[in-house]
C-alpha cells in the first residue's frame, strides 16, 4: 500500500494505491489545505481503512520481479520516490474505473427513484379518477 500526498491546484490530495493479487486499486482523498503530519497520520488511522474497503475495481499491474537491492541504492530510490510527484498510470486507470463504476451506480439509483416517483404519481392519479366517479 502506498499513500502519495501532493498539491493538485487548488487542494492537497492524497492518493492511496493498494496492490494485491497482481492488481492495483487506487482511491483519492482531498485534504483541502496543506495537511500537517498529524492530519495525515489521523487520516491513515481513521479514514484510510474505510477508503480501502470501498475500492473494488482494479487494473492488472505489470511489475518486474524484485531482486535483492543494495541498501544504498534502496535509500536513493526511496529519496527519489518521495521527491517525485504524481501518481502512476496504473493507479490513474484504477481511479478512473472506480469513478465510472460509481457514476453508473448513481445513474441506476437515480433512474430507480424517478421510476418509483412516476409510479407513485400514476397511482395517485388513478385513485383520484376513481374517487371522482365513485359518487355517480
Amino acid at each position: 500500500m502506498k499513500l502519495t500526498v501532493f498539491f493538485d491546484e487548488p487542494y492537497w490530495v492524497g492518493v492511496v494505491e493498494v496492490e494485491s493479487g497482481g492488481k492495483v486499486m487506487a482511491g483519492k482523498h482531498t485534504f483541502g489545505a496543506e495537511p500537517s503530519l498529524q492530519q495525515v497520520w489521523e487520516f491513515v488511522l481513521q479514514e484510510l481503512p474505510a477508503l480501502v474497503e470501498r475500492l473494488s475495481v482494479g487494473v492488472t499491474a505489470n511489475k518486474a520481479p524484485r531482486k535483492a537491492v543494495n541498501p544504498k541504492r534502496l535509500a536513493r530510490l526511496a529519496t527519489r520516490e518521495t521527491r517525485s510527484r504524481g501518481v502512476s498510470s496504473a493507479s490513474q486507470e484504477a481511479m478512473r474505473l472506480e469513478l465510472e463504476k460509481r457514476k453508473q451506480e448513481r445513474s441506476r439509483l437515480g433512474k430507480e427513484q424517478r421510476e418509483a416517483l412516476a409510479a407513485r404519481k400514476r397511482e395517485i392519479a388513478v385513485r383520484k379518477a376513481k374517487a371522482k366517479h365513485r359518487g355517480r
